[in-house]
C-alpha cells in the first residue's frame, strides 16, 4: 500500500471523527447528510489518487507545498469549476497535510483548520475531482516555514467570515481569501497585515471573480444565511450587481499567468 495513504486514518476512524465533530464547511452546501458508504468510498480514494499524484510531483521537483482546491458544490452558473482551496504541504517524513479556513455551520465565523488528505475530501463533495498548482520554486522554502509555523499560519486569519467576501476588503474573510493573503505573507515576510497583502496582490495583477447577482438574491441570502454578507461591497460594484470575491478558479488563473504557479493539475474519479 502506497505509504503516504496508509497514514490517511481507516474508514471507521475516520468516519467516526466526522460524526463526532462539529460541522464546519467551506465551498459547499451547509445541508445535513449522513455519511454514506459510497461518501466514504469516493472520498478516500481521490484522497488516494491525490496523495499519490503529488508524491510523484515531490519526487519529480521536490515540491513540498501545493495549493490544493476541491469542488464542494456546483457552480457552473456562475462559470466557476471549483468551490474551496487551502494549502497542501509535506514535510520531511511525514504524509501531506492540509491547511485551510472552514466555516462553522449556520454561524459568521470562520476558523483554520490542519487536516490529512482524507478529512479534507470527505466533506460532501459536488464533484469528486482535486485540482492544484505547484508554488514557484522561490515560494516554496517560505510557504513550507510559515504553513507548519502555528503563530504565522494564522496571523491574517480574520475570524468574521463571509461566503463571498470583498476581495479588496477586510471586514470579513472568506477560505479562499485568507489562503491568498498568506501566500503573499510567505512571499514578503515584511508584511503584517491584510491590507498590506491585499496591496502586494494587487501590485502583482491579482484579479477576482465578479459575480453578477441582482438585488433579490443578495436580500435572500443575506436574510437566510449567517455566512453571507454583502455589505463590505463598495455601493457602486454592489449595487450594480458585481460582486467581487476570491474564486479558486481565479487564484489557479492567476498563479499560472503569473509564473508564481504551474498550470492547474488534476485527479478526478
Amino acid at each position: 500500500m502506497n505509504k503516504t495513504f496508509q497514514a490517511i486514518p481507516t474508514a471507521l476512524t475516520l468516519a467516526t471523527a466526522l460524526l463526532m465533530a462539529p460541522t464546519a464547511h467551506a465551498g459547499r452546501s451547509c445541508e445535513q447528510r449522513p455519511l454514506t458508504p459510497q461518501t466514504l468510498t469516493q472520498g478516500l480514494a481521490l484522497a488516494q489518487q491525490t496523495a499519490q499524484a503529488l508524491d510523484a510531483e515531490f519526487a519529480r521537483s521536490g515540491a513540498r507545498v501545493v495549493v490544493l482546491g476541491r469542488a464542494g458544490q456546483d457552480l457552473g452558473k456562475y462559470q466557476l469549476r471549483y468551490s474551496h482551496l487551502g494549502w497542501a504541504y509535506k514535510t520531511d517524513d511525514g504524509p501531506w497535510r492540509v491547511l485551510h479556513k472552514l466555516n462553522q455551520c449556520g454561524t459568521g465565523t470562520g476558523s483554520i483548520y490542519r487536516q490529512g488528505l482524507g478529512e479534507f475530501f470527505l466533506d460532501d463533495l459536488w464533484r469528486h475531482e482535486a485540482v492544484w498548482s505547484v508554488p514557484a520554486p522561490a515560494l516554496q522554502a517560505p510557504l513550507l516555514a510559515l504553513l507548519t509555523d502555528p503563530a504565522r499560519s494564522v496571523r491574517l486569519h480574520q475570524r468574521d467570515y463571509n461566503m463571498v467576501a470583498y476581495a479588496w476588503g477586510t471586514r470579513y474573510q472568506q477560505s479562499n481569501q485568507w489562503a491568498l493573503e498568506t501566500l503573499a505573507m510567505a512571499a514578503e515576510p515584511g508584511l503584517t497585515t491584510r491590507a498590506q497583502a491585499q496591496a502586494w496582490l494587487g501590485f502583482k495583477g491579482y484579479q477576482p471573480s465578479t459575480l453578477h447577482l441582482g438585488a433579490l438574491t443578495r436580500l435572500g441570502a443575506s436574510a437566510s444565511s449567517a455566512h453571507i454578507r454583502f455589505d463590505d461591497h463598495p455601493n457602486s460594484k454592489r449595487f450594480s450587481d458585481r460582486i467581487e470575491t476570491v474564486t479558486v478558479d481565479s487564484v489557479l488563473d492567476w498563479l499560472a499567468r503569473t509564473g508564481l504557479g504551474s498550470p492547474a493539475q488534476r485527479v478526478a474519479l
